[in-house]
């Protein structure tokens, strides 16, 4: 079966490194699914999980607060504004922070940045969502 290769590096440092039968990314206008000699293209990320998927159907499982996702015929390349593997994952940690971007959004604390109250409330939501759907993968 054909590979595609798959690198995943954000500031940190390089996440992953290696070959996939399908990639799964969560683009700005929805879930896009990769597989080898796919056309190239551009894009946008948001927060949310990425899917690496092996020849046998197992999946690496990584969550991206956002990026660019690159993708040639035989490389795939996202370029996260940081990434975590699905183990690094804190339910506990998520859910604060979801709450904390709410009460922010309701004015609870003073003067608040509407937008970035917006961006922050998305990013915990989809942190928190991974979090959840990796808790039952563990």
């Amino acid at each position: 079966m054909a590979n595609i290769r798959v690198d995943i590096v954000s500031a940190e440092g390089e996440i992953f490194s290696g070959d996939a039968a399908m990639v799964f990314a969560p683009a700005k206008l929805g879930e896009i699914g990769i597989a080898p000699r796919h056309a190239p293209l551009l894009t946008d990320l948001k927060p949310g999980e990425v899917r690496v998927q092996s020849d046998e159907g197992t999946e690496r499982l990584f969550y991206v607060t956002g990026g660019v996702l690159e993708v040639q015929p035989h490389l795939v390349t996202i370029l996260a504004d940081s990434a975590l593997h699905a183990e690094q994952l804190d339910e506990d940690a998520a859910l604060a922070a979801r709450e904390a971007a709410r009460e922010a959004l309701e004015g609870r604390h003073g003067e608040i940045d509407l937008e970035q109250a917006q961006a922050e409330l998305v990013e915990a939501e989809a942190r928190y969502r991974a979090a959840q759907k990796l808790k039952g993968k563990r």
